[in-house]
């Protein structure tokens, strides 16, 4: 008889790794080939899902996907003003990238199901579930399935000897990508608990950041950016570079209490320096550049955008709808954007563009281009049914 094997989808954090042995004790598979997918985590952790991915499993995976993380999700959310209420999403975006890889791999080795180290209260579980399903794969999610406990899985993880980046007293449960940074777990699920200093890696605090602002400028084509400070930058490049940069200053810092996918409220803690500055210069260039009926109406397709977004629905019809309608509104989204960084906040200092439907001529007071007069007749009819209704 062949082997039965089945895939991992792996970060080598706690869940992932104890979902190794699980797979060969409790589901009986002969064969365990963990992926690795690389969407911008630092070297050091893809580095230790490697080693730890060949130490374990009998075959494992390490793939590249930065370069179409940043071009088919991350690109796309900056176009959307992607935000899931109120911060800019990360994990999310990364999920069915990573799925989607993992399918891959699963396909060539012939596997029977897809495993995952998903619990059952979060959105991850269903997000890669909605990838694996697309593609008719059975799945397997030992942390649900089993109803596991972190403790149990620490304690799960020494008897097995397998190295886990957790330590009983600072559980925090890390997920990093380029775009963001998000931690949780441990005493952070206290709403009320005030996060230690030590869970940030991306910024520091505000108010230790430098006591002079800094300002920056960030060139956008097409809706996404290409330069920064005048330098064309690719987007693995430029993110990474103002990562640091607004990183250094504090911003991007978001704590909040955020509603899963199944209606849980979670307490949620984010880093995302450069997604926050890229944000706020892209809808401001917006607003240079578009109508106000493009604007208003964009506003609802960016909600319901990011909506599907955050539920990882990448093949919803609707969502491939509002993508082609956004792509059409960022033909005339170039020029620039010159902002301040200062203690974690974020100015806008000015704006150009080719594409400017802004008239020096046409708003100045001291130009006579438009005859004023003509306003007169529309005055007469503005708010007139209010005016009628306040007469009675």
């Amino acid at each position: 008889m062949s082997e039965k094997t089945v895939v991992l989808s792996f970060s080598g954090g706690l869940d992932t790794s104890i979902c190794v042995p699980l797979l060969k004790e409790r589901y009986g598979f002969d064969r365990v080939v963990t992926v690795a997918v690389d969407v911008g985590q630092p070297e050091e952790e893809v580095k230790m899902a490697t080693d730890k991915g060949r130490l374990i499993s009998d075959l494992h995976y390490t793939l590249d996907a930065k370069e179409a993380f940043v071009k088919n999700h991350i690109f796309p959310a900056i176009k959307a003003n992607g935000s899931y209420e109120g911060y800019p999403m990360g994990t999310s975006l990364a999920r069915p990238l990573i799925a989607e890889e993992t399918v891959k791999i699963a396909k060539k080795e012939g596997a029977t199901a897809i495993a995952h180290g998903c619990t059952g209260k979060g959105n991850d579980q269903l997000r890669f579930d909605f990838i694996f399903r697309l593609h008719g794969f059975e799945i397997i999610a030992p942390m649900r399935e089993m109803n596991l406990t972190r403790e149990w899985e620490i304690e799960y993880a020494e008897k097995h000897n397998i190295p886990v980046p957790v330590v009983k007293d600072k559980p925090w449960s890390v997920d990093e990508n380029i775009w963001s940074r998000s931690i949780e777990g441990g005493k952070l699920e206290d709403p009320a608990y005030h996060p230690p200093e030590e869970i940030y890696h991306w910024t520091i605090a505000p108010r230790d950041g430098p006591d002079t602002p800094e300002a920056i400028t960030i060139e956008f084509k097409l809706g996404v950016p290409v330069a920064l400070n005048g330098v064309p930058m690719d987007g693995i490049s430029l993110i990474n570079k103002l990562n640091t940069i607004a990183g250094r200053h504090g911003i991007g810092r978001n704590d909040m209490v955020e509603d899963r996918i199944l209606g849980l409220k979670a307490r949620e803690n984010y880093e995302h320096p450069a997604a926050t500055v890229i944000l706020a210069a892209h809808k401001d260039l917006e607003r240079l550049t578009l109508t106000r009926q493009e604007l208003a109406f964009k506003v609802g397709v960016d909600d319901k955008w990011s909506e599907l977004a955050y539920m990882g629905l990448v093949y919803e019809p609707l969502y491939l709808a509002l993508n082609a309608f956004i792509d059409t509104t960022q033909r005339r989204v170039n020029g620039t954007v010159d902002l301040e960084l200062f203690k974690g906040s974020v100015r806008i200092l000015g704006r150009s563009s080719p594409d400017a439907l802004y008239s020096n001529d046409l708003v100045s007071f001291d130009s006579t281009t438009l005859d004023q007069a003509h306003a007169i007749g529309y005055s007469v009819f503005f708010g007139l049914q209010a005016r009628m209704v306040q007469k009675k």
